[in-house]
């Protein structure tokens, strides 16, 4: 979605009428958006941390790849999982009669908040400054899964 113009200006019976609450409200969706993806960026990091930790699981890429996060941009969301076809993320999280639930995305995430609030925090104390706010929005819809999980495995 492409920026609203910075103001409104109308004209009317000699008033002028400002307005830039249209910019305003997209450089808040923006940021959070942004935020959003920082954060899932770190949940799967650490996730996949969890997962090497696991026995076996350096041989067993399935579960590395089958790990996602989705910035939804119409929603205004952010979903991390285990891809839908992946039954054996969800098999690993949840566990079954052969296997004992693991709760690494729920532990992730509950380890994590601190984390998530700080990043929430740096993005959103940019709504003041308009310029430096347009500098840290990323516009591309993004959607993590094994395509960055090259670097992941390189920073080990």
């Amino acid at each position: 979605m492409p920026a609203p113009p910075s103001v409104t200006r109308v004209k009317k019976d000699g008033v002028e009428f400002v307005s830039s609450v249209d910019r305003t409200k997209y450089t808040m969706t923006e940021l959070e958006r942004a935020a959003l993806k920082d954060i899932a960026k770190l949940l799967r990091r650490r996730m996949l941390d969890q997962l090497r930790k696991l026995p076996g699981m350096r041989r067993n890429v399935r579960l590395w790849r089958s790990t996602q996060y989705w910035v939804r941009k119409q929603e205004t969301d952010l979903i991390v999982g285990f891809k839908h076809d992946s039954w054996y993320g969800a098999k690993s999280e949840l566990g079954d009669s052969g296997q004992p639930a693991r709760g690494i995305l729920r532990g992730t995430v509950l380890d994590s908040i601190p984390e998530i609030r700080l990043i929430s925090a740096q993005y959103l104390k940019h709504i003041e400054d308009e310029l430096r706010a347009e500098g840290i929005i990323d516009e591309r819809e993004e959607t993590g899964d094994e395509q960055d999980l090259g670097d992941s495995q390189s920073n080990r």
